[in-house]
């Protein structure tokens, strides 16, 4: 049986302007609201009102591998357009650098394709399994099961939908309870006790633990020790003590394959480093000693990002993003480069990781419509449409981007976590930070080496830790509980059901956050 191609001549037009529409929304939301939401729920109840029209064209949209790349496309054009292209842009316009927009704006873009290409040639390996959690790809693959069933877990998932709306109406986060009944439960317990400390820490403890620098260098220290084990993994080859399959269904991926994934990720990178420094002008202000210095700090720092966002959106479905890229631009600060090569090094970081974690929750989706990769042949078909899917929808949001991005700083409307780059640039950094990073990280690195790998504890909890929103804390110590019960009770049975609302709250959270936020955006 062949997988439905992408490229389809009469699909074309559709395939351009749902693209399209995904790049606006992410660019509207992340410069009116700050954020950027999971459009690919979104995506997919358009495909599957599409295959509802009685009409021959849209025949093709009941096939749920084609809603899957429906809602690969929009979701990889929101956040590339906002995370990916936008915010990296904006950084340099605030530093009053209008001549490195160009540059700025072709590294993001290389930056971006790379990011997602080594997301697809190590996806389903030993360290990203297809068996991971990645909370927003199941949710979106089990409301298309559902929509296309129309069974009992199409109940269940409506009812689930209904409860993650009305709960994120009230403000309260059930798109949590949802990640805890799906996700790794040491990793969302890590996650969740972070929240608690960060929301209540001026409670706690008598300050503020962001004013001292101890998420900052918790996660440094974590970050670091995930990044040496992600190195042994791949080169012992051994299995990831994750999530499995069959004993008889090996990764799609091998360790080598991932090796080379890696390996060229990085060497793209650093290329694209040295065009960034030669095209915006940096190396101007810096030595040649530090220019080398700072062209291998900019590859890594973009690599270890990814690296680091991965494995957190595989466990938790939470990508710290933002909040790496301020400990590198930190980091940056105390090896004493120069401010404008500075703004590019966070420019750069924080184009990789999004569509990093982006991709790999459409390939969940797709991984569990094909079945789970019960067909190897089939699977990887699929996901090479996946893949297609993506780099086209990169495509429309680089042009969407390079045609709209001067209309929206002419407004001043930027995202508001480029200003806070921004300042933290011109207010530098001193030996005092440098303490204080280098003592939380090494309490980061051995929490990280405690739960190893397949845990991932110290990285979950330096996100918590970074991350203002104690009730999404409480929310998932909830959500263990409630999960701790059906399981004792129920058994696996009552997790399966479980798994199906988990989604339906996921779903129903996302659904609300989105049209609410647009809502917002039409009243201004």
């Amino acid at each position: 049986m062949a997988h439905p191609k992408f490229f389809m001549p009469s699909q074309l037009i559709f395939n351009i302007v749902i693209a399209t529409l995904g790049a606006i929304i992410g660019m509207e939301l992340i410069t009116r609201v700050g954020i950027t939401p999971n459009t690919s729920i979104i995506g997919a109840l358009v495909a599957i009102l599409l295959s509802y029209v009685p009409m021959k064209v849209f025949q093709r949209f009941q096939s749920m591998e084609t809603q899957t790349l429906i809602q690969t496309s929009i979701s990889g054009a929101t956040f590339s357009a906002a995370n990916g292209l936008l915010l990296p842009l904006a950084i340099p316009f605030l530093m009053g650098e209008t001549d490195m927009l160009t540059p700025m704006l072709i590294g993001a873009a290389l930056a971006v394709i790379t990011d997602a290409s080594i997301l697809y040639f190590s996806f389903d390996s030993q360290l990203f399994s297809a068996r991971g959690a990645w909370p927003p790809g199941f949710a979106t693959a089990q409301a298309l099961k559902a929509a296309a069933d129309k069974g009992k877990s199409t109940v269940l998932l409506v009812i689930g939908i209904v409860g993650g709306a009305v709960g994120k109406a009230f403000g309260i986060p059930t798109d949590m309870l949802g990640i805890t009944w799906i996700s790794n439960a040491f990793a969302l317990a890590a996650l969740g006790v972070g929240l608690i400390l960060r929301g209540y820490s001026n409670q706690l403890f008598g300050f503020d633990i962001n004013t001292q620098y101890i998420p900052h260098g918790i996660m440094i220290g974590a970050g670091l020790v995930a990044l040496i084990q992600i190195i042994l993994l791949i080169r012992k080859g051994g299995r990831h003590s994750g999530e499995q399959g069959p004993s008889n269904q090996r990764p799609t991926r091998s360790a080598l394959q991932m090796k080379v994934a890696m390996l060229s990720g990085f060497s793209v990178y650093l290329a694209i480093s040295l065009m960034l420094a030669l095209a915006t002008g940096i190396y101007t202000d810096m030595s040649f000693g530090m220019l080398v210095g700072w062209l291998v700090f900019a590859a890594v720092a973009a690599m270890a990002s990814e690296m680091i966002v991965g494995i957190a959106a595989m466990h938790s479905g939470w990508f710290p993003s933002f909040a790496t890229g301020l400990i590198f631009l930190v980091l940056g600060m105390l090896i004493g480069f120069p401010k404008e090569a500075l703004g590019i090094l966070v420019a750069f970081t924080v184009a990789t990781g999004p569509a990093f974690a982006d991709m790999a929750y459409d390939l969940k989706s797709g991984w569990i419509i094909r079945q789970e990769g019960q067909d190897e042949a089939y699977e990887l078909d699929g996901r090479r449409q996946q893949y297609f899917a993506e780099l086209f929808s990169f495509g429309i949001s680089i042009l969407v981007v390079g045609f709209a991005y001067r209309f929206y700083f002419a407004q001043d409307l930027v995202p508001p976590v480029a200003r806070v780059y921004v300042a933290t640039i011109n207010a530098g950094a001193d030996q005092h930070v440098a303490m204080l990073l280098a003592m939380w990280a090494v309490v980061g690195a051995v929490i990280q080496f405690i739960g190893g790998i397949s845990k991932q504890i110290g990285v979950l909890l330096a996100t918590g830790l970074l991350i203002v929103s104690p009730l999404a804390g409480i929310m998932i110590f909830v959500g263990l509980l409630i999960r701790f019960w059906v399981l004792k009770l129920y058994g696996e049975e009552g997790m399966k059901k479980l798994y199906v609302l988990g989604a339906g709250a996921i779903s129903g959270s996302a659904i609300y956050s989105f049209f609410s936020s647009t809502l917002k955006l039409g009243s201004k």
